[in-house]
């Protein structure tokens, strides 16, 4: 069978070999209770967070390199996949985070089958989905955490090799932004939450994202603005990523979404950008 679940659609049989994701089926980088996502998402607790081994996206960039090029990882099954669920949730998960989740959607979608966590369920995305693939693992899912990386092809290209990331990845937002929005004492139950990793030299394709999430999107859907993009992964050929990004950057788009009204609104510090938020990989 070749697979064409992602936007990436590289034909690969992944029963015998990787596909452009770097992976065959499951592999699960790390699992723990992560205290440094969205105040709604990890909460009191922490959010039960599941790395995921392999990336059809790629991005130069990412700040999880060694997961995104299946260079960690440990292949699990499906029914092991739930078991980790399960673990999760019993050492008191405010929920289960499923960190890129795109290019195993459908093997995710099995283990959730065979147990349906008791606690929300957060789909933790590149934005670089098909719509056919989030329609499948939709009903398993309760929150929407996707990332709107690039409105420019040019950027698109330049940093992942494909010029028509914001063509799916618009439309997954859109998507992924009509569930309805659920709070509990300022925890999110159900919705979505669009994030942006503002880039250094990049602020100017920031806000042309923000002007495109103010239009597109229903009201009231949160945006969470990143700071903490730090220089990591292979950069060396691109000089302008080989520095964090400054404060007058962020506060240019900052201020513009401040301007457009969105609300909620949830920011990061310069603190965020250091590496000591970055895990420890545990395979």
């Amino acid at each position: 069978m070749q697979c064409k679940l992602c936007p990436a659609a590289c034909g690969a049989d992944r029963n015998f070999q990787t596909g452009r994701c770097g992976v065959k089926g499951l592999t699960v980088a790390k699992y723990y209770l992560h205290p440094y996502e969205e105040p709604p998402i990890s909460y009191k607790n922490g959010s039960g967070t599941v790395f995921f081994g392999g990336c059809a996206l790629s991005c130069v960039f990412c700040q999880n390199y060694e997961v995104s090029r299946a260079a960690r990882g440990k292949a699990v099954t499906p029914k092991e996949l739930a078991q980790i669920f399960k673990e999760l949730e019993e050492i008191g998960a405010e929920n289960i985070n499923l960190v890129t989740p795109d290019h195993v959607s459908h093997l995710i979608a099995e283990a959730l089958s065979l147990y349906k966590p008791h606690i929300p369920v957060v789909y933790n995305s590149s934005g670089y989905a098909k719509l056919s693939a989030l329609r499948a693992i939709a009903p398993y899912v309760d929150i929407w955490l996707p990332d709107l990386k690039f409105c420019s092809p040019a950027f698109s290209a330049r940093y992942t090799g494909k010029d028509d990331y914001f063509e799916y990845a618009s439309e997954a937002v859109k998507f992924m932004a009509q569930k309805p929005l659920v709070w509990q004492d300022g925890k999110l139950l159900s919705g979505c939450i669009v994030r942006h990793l503002i880039l250094p030299a990049c602020t100017s394709d920031s806000l042309k994202i923000l002007d495109f999430l103010k239009t597109a999107l229903p009201s009231g859907v949160p945006l969470s603005l990143m700071r903490q993009y730090t220089p990591m992964g292979d950069t060396e050929n691109y000089p302008e990523l080989r520095r964090k990004l400054t404060a007058r950057e962020y506060n240019r788009v900052l201020g513009y979404a401040l301007a457009l009204g969105f609300d909620p609104l949830f920011t990061q510090d310069k603190d965020s950008a250091e590496k000591d938020f970055i895990p420890d990989w545990d395979f």
